[in-house]
């Protein structure tokens, strides 16, 4: 009798691993959406026509609505309200129309308007970022293929980069593959630092560099640190979240001369925004290098779009700000605002950066585009904030951005709002452990500047009929360290 084969042993541990993520409930599903093809507009047309035509306008298009508004099939619907883990396979599962297009089932579909995305100004469907990735692609096709240091960075990188860096009001700044490679760059960068100046050695406790954290900084931030401390360059401290007096304390009692505090500048699981301002009154005090990572302000906070540093007029003391083009932008990719020095070094010993092909050239060209759009179009920006009013108005719950997080306590009693808002009409998901505390599990709902006072309103009356508004918090608890 032959031995199993090694592969039939890894298909039984990972069948084993995966019961106990189901019976732990973090087994989670891909509850794909179904994009079709739909009819272009005459003025859409027209902009496909004229390849160089820069289009910027100054109320809500029609095709905006399409960023917020979308169908899933009855399939999926269902697996969604029983909890049914899924792979997205159902979404090809029917017949497939044709060789060039993308395959969808061929079944009823159920018409969402989507209050758990990023794109928080409605960018992604405009027809004028979309034409300068299609122009770049068929002058260019993706481009070179390859990472940034070997031939992959290109002048549409380096067009986008400048733009960037003159928005954050910084020297220079440096692509990166996505948000999350931008933060692990920039750590194992920093976690470098110490060594080098150790003449490549293990530094001495002294010689080491001080990382101050926010408890509940993104997992890309956690990560980047863990890998910097593998590198036995830095000693990591966490403060209690947002909490400036537990910080102020733990750099008062420490001796190392190399400090930097990094910090979510608007949480992506609470909503609030970091004190930037006493933030900035600790770095004059203490003297640490100050890291923001804004991937929900940028372009959203600010009368000019450049974040929340520019929203509470401190952007001097911001040392360097970390950006994503996923989520208000509408694109896809990250970057890393800061001097030229730091840029060197980053591209030097940032491995996420260093060993990542570097971003397709169509997709440089429409986040080039949407930086431009979201400068001149500052109407998205006013009427985000608007419909922060208006959810503040309809609920009475006083939320401070556009990222609302409504805390139901437990995994059930979200799963079981989640679903009645499903039914409603509503696309808000469930967040749970492990991205937040047990019995903190909460609908997070993200607003965009092309939800309407009328979604507003029938999302306040969903949202009447599962939770009780006076008894829902909108923040967690300070204490819950991730690290």
């Amino acid at each position: 009798m032959e031995p199993p084969l090694p592969s039939a042993w890894w298909d039984k541990w990972v069948e084993e691993a995966l019961t106990i993520l189901d019976s732990l409930k973090v087994l989670r599903s891909l509850r794909p959406i179904c994009l079709r093809n739909q009819r272009m507009s005459s003025l859409q047309l027209q902009l496909r026509v004229d390849d160089d035509a820069f289009e910027v306008f100054d109320e809500m298009q029609q095709w905006d609505r399409s960023s917020i508004q979308v169908e899933i099939c009855e399939t999926t619907f269902r697996k969604w309200m029983h909890d049914t883990p899924s792979s997205g396979e159902e979404i090809v599962h029917g017949a497939v129309s044709g060789d060039d297009e993308p395959g969808v089932c061929h079944e009823q579909f159920r018409k969402l308007i989507l209050f758990s995305g990023n794109d928080y100004l409605g960018l992604s469907s405009h027809p004028t970022i979309g034409n300068a990735a299609a122009k770049a692609a068929q002058e260019h096709g993706m481009g070179p293929r390859g990472s940034a240091l070997i031939c992959g960075y290109t002048n549409y990188h380096r067009q986008l980069e400048s733009s960037l860096a003159d928005l954050k009001k910084k020297e220079d700044c440096l692509l990166c593959p996505t948000g999350f490679a931008a933060n692990m760059a920039l750590m194992t960068a920093i976690g470098s630092i110490s060594s080098l100046l150790a003449g490549n050695s293990i530094p001495s406790d002294d010689e080491k560099i001080a990382i101050f954290s926010d408890a509940l900084n993104h997992a890309s931030i956690i990560d980047g640190i863990r890998l910097a401390e593998r590198q036995k360059g830095v000693k990591v401290y966490i403060y209690r979240h947002c909490d400036m007096s537990h910080l102020n304390t733990l750099l008062s009692h420490c001796s190392m001369k190399r400090k930097i505090v990094v910090t979510d500048s608007l949480f992506s699981m609470d909503g609030d925004f970091a004190p930037m301002v006493e933030l900035a009154e600790l770095r004059k005090k203490h003297g640490f290098l100050l890291v923001i990572d804004d991937a929900h302000g940028t372009f959203v906070c600010g009368k000019n779009g450049g974040g929340v540093a520019e929203e509470f007029n401190c952007e001097k003391d911001v040392d360097i700000c970390i950006g994503t083009l996923s989520k208000a932008a509408g694109c896809h990719g990250g970057f890393i605002a800061c001097s030229k020095s730091w840029k060197l070094l980053i591209q030097s010993r940032g491995r996420s950066f260093i060993f990542s092909t570097s971003t397709p050239v169509p997709v440089a060209a429409a986040a080039h585009a949407s930086v431009r759009v979201a400068k001149h179009e500052t109407w998205r920006r006013k009427a985000i904030w608007n419909r922060v009013k208006d959810f503040q108005l309809l609920t009475g719950i006083p939320v401070t951005s556009h990222i609302i997080s409504l805390i139901v306590g437990s995994e059930d009693k979200a799963l079981q709002a989640s679903r009645h808002l499903l039914q409603a009409g509503f696309h808000v998901t469930a967040i749970r452990p492990p991205t937040v505390p047990p019995n903190s599990c909460r609908l997070r709902v993200a607003l965009s500047a092309v939800h309407t006072r009328e979604d507003l309103e029938n999302l306040a009356a969903a949202l009447s009929n599962c939770i009780n508004f006076q008894d829902t918090r909108i923040y967690g608890c300070n204490g819950y360290a991730r690290l």
